[in-house]
């Protein structure tokens, strides 16, 4: 009796690490880096703490190929705002979890992610609140704070390089939100780094930000990016044909207008219902005071025939800012579906799956794949909600975080 008893937790535990070592196959893990010496180019977060980033390594085929990808998490866009700002896991990676999950794009498994599973895989971990796009600082009395952004980008570059982003045969510069929109700000300079045979593209997730007026006639979202821009520093940073071009050269920060000016290969990744967007600019809170809105942000069911109608207004003006680079970029690729979701290459649910997005049977991953390999023409734009049955439609269950 007492060998059969010692048999079974033998049994039970050997399952439980079994159980263990396979979820653990599915959740990637990776350690955070510090940049050490990005002192020296005066490259910090918000609150003056080193920048980082999470490494994976590629192996076989992909040991030669690189695939990083910009953290999202908004902005700030005041002293007061990036001094809160500062003390939270957004401004300070003092405060950030030290290890990050890769999974979608970043993922290193072949049955989740065909094409890219096997290059060298790195997030750039966000912290300065503009987009790794600021250079300045503000310092007085009692505050001192840093707007760092684009030299934390170049001491990252900097730092990868002697690992092997410096010999790169193919690379892709991508991310999400305000990662996504990084990823059509520093597009064009990523190549610079990178040997002239190398192959370089970028992809945009979710970063296609609109400038739309709102609901009640105002451009917040233009108001916004302009005292960010102003505060940060970033104007310097922007691309010199487009700010040329504008005579408010703020505005070259919304992707839509940079656009046209960026040479490299670019993937946009956006839904036309992009729900951060529908929340922040299309319908912010100061253009719904008394929360006429409110209950169709959280459950599309309940929005009448008028709010409807304004979200296709939304969609069809995201497809015409489109339009020019639809019909002229031979190099371009884009998927813009009719979900209600912010964000999707990174979420193996949303990337590829069984039960993942799709526009003409072809998921993101597909798409993108497709894309950066000249294997087809990959240019897909979803028909108009609710037509799509494959989108999961991720409104949150609360209020979409503002800005």
């Amino acid at each position: 009796m007492e060998m059969s008893l010692n048999v079974i937790v033998a049994v039970v535990v050997a399952l439980l690490l079994l159980l263990t070592c396979h979820g653990q196959e599915q959740r990637l893990l990776v350690p955070m880096t510090l940049v050490r010496n990005a002192s020296a180019l005066h490259a910090f977060c918000l609150d003056g703490s080193l920048p980082a980033y999470h490494i994976h390594r590629g192996f076989g085929a992909g040991k030669n190929n690189w695939l990083l990808q910009f953290e999202g998490g908004g902005w700030c866009n005041s002293l007061q705002s990036c001094l809160e700002r500062a003390k939270t896991r957004r401004g300070s990676t003092s405060l950030m979890s030290k290890y990050e999950v890769f999974s979608g794009i970043l993922s290193n498994n072949a049955s989740l992610n065909p094409d890219f599973y096997n290059w060298n895989r790195v997030k750039l971990r966000y912290c300065d609140g503009a987009s790794f796009a600021g250079d300045s600082k503000f310092q007085n009395e009692t505050s001192l704070i840093y707007f760092r952004g684009q030299k934390i980008w170049e001491a990252i570059i900097l730092d990868l390089l002697p690992k092997g982003l410096g010999s790169a045969r193919k690379a892709l510069l991508s991310g999400c939100s305000a990662g996504g929109l990084a990823s059509f700000l520093h597009c064009d300079n990523f190549t610079n780094y990178l040997p002239k045979n190398a192959s370089v593209k970028c992809l945009g997730d979710a970063g296609f930000f609109l400038d739309e007026k709102d609901i009640s006639l105002n451009h917040t979202m233009r108001t916004f990016y302009t005292n960010l821009v102003s505060l940060q520093g970033v104007e310097q940073n922007l691309d010199t044909n487009c700010t040329s071009s504008l005579n408010t050269p703020q505005l070259c920060f919304f992707p839509q207008y940079a656009l046209k000016f960026i040479t490299t290969p670019f993937f946009i990744l956006n839904t036309a219902y992009d729900t951060f967007q529908f929340h922040n600019i299309l319908v912010p809170n100061s253009a719904d005071p008394d929360g006429h809105w409110n209950r169709c942000k959280q459950d599309l069911a309940a929005c009448d025939a008028s709010q409807i109608e304004t979200l296709q207004g939304f969609r069809r003006d995201m497809l015409l800012a489109l339009r020019g680079f639809l019909k002229d970029s031979e190099s371009g690729g884009m998927f813009i579906n009719s979900c209600f979701a912010h964000c999707q290459s990174e979420s193996q649910d949303t990337w590829f799956g069984v039960d993942a997005p799709r526009i003409h049977n072809k998921t993101i991953a597909e798409a993108v794949g497709d894309w950066y390999f000249s294997r087809r023409v990959s240019k897909e734009i979803d028909c108009a909600y609710p037509c799509d049955s494959t989108c999961h439609n991720l409104i949150p269950s609360t209020q979409v975080k503002s800005l």
